[in-house]
């Protein structure tokens, strides 16, 4: 369900929230590719919510364009709007989503794909959280600015011209405690609308992701 969020700067945003299944074991707060809230992200958090945990997806897009959802095929409105969002607005929204769940109990993870997948690393480097994922995460230069407060487990692919091999051994040199997986596919092959999916590593990364939660959260 959709409920709203306010962030310490006031701002009110969007946030979808699918329930744990079961036994609360924790909270994960999802982090958006460059669409928004999109059908495809609501599945990824329905398999986790399966798993035991409460999922939130903030609306990062809000602060620009309330309830924006780009369509796949549209990828340079969604890369604009994101070149255009404030890093410390955006996590402050991301704040916002990780103390709302947190309320309810338990400890709270980060999960973010494409821009989602870097900003959760910033999660991991400024908020106080048991761990966090990045698929793919993108802009890595930003983020090596500070160390790491929290264990974070990256996927990626050997084929993503969004991360090219040299900014991925950047990233690997500035923090060292970074897990990382590679993979035999490119940019986004874990969401399962797009072209780029590749089941078996999309399953493999699943996996991962599983065992990495249990152990932080």
């Amino acid at each position: 369900m959709m409920t709203k969020l306010a962030a310490a700067d006031g701002h009110q945003f969007e946030c979808w929230i699918e329930p744990a299944v079961g036994n609360r074991r924790g909270g994960i707060v999802i982090l958006q590719e460059i669409f928004g809230i999109t059908d495809q992200l609501k599945g990824v958090a329905r398999r986790y919510a399966q798993l035991g945990y409460e999922i939130a997806i903030p609306a990062l897009f809000d602060r620009k364009q309330p309830g924006a959802v780009i369509p796949f095929d549209q990828a340079l409105r969604g890369r604009d709007m994101m070149l255009a969002s404030d890093l410390s607005e955006t996590m402050a929204d991301v704040e916002a989503a990780v103390d709302h769940l947190k309320a309810n109990g338990g400890k709270v993870a980060v999960i973010g794909f494409c821009w989602g997948g870097g900003l959760a690393i910033r999660a991991a480097q400024k908020l106080e959280i048991g761990g966090a994922v990045a698929f793919y995460g993108t802009r890595l230069p930003q983020y090596l600015d500070r160390p790491l407060k929290a264990p974070v487990l990256g996927h990626f692919g050997t084929t993503d011209d969004h991360v090219p091999p040299e900014m991925l051994e950047q990233a690997k040199a500035y923090l060292p405690e970074l897990e990382v997986h590679m993979y035999e596919a490119g940019h986004a092959f874990a969401n399962d609308a797009r072209p780029a999916y590749v089941p078996e590593a999309a399953d493999l990364a699943h996996a991962r992701t599983e065992a990495f939660l249990q152990r932080v959260l």
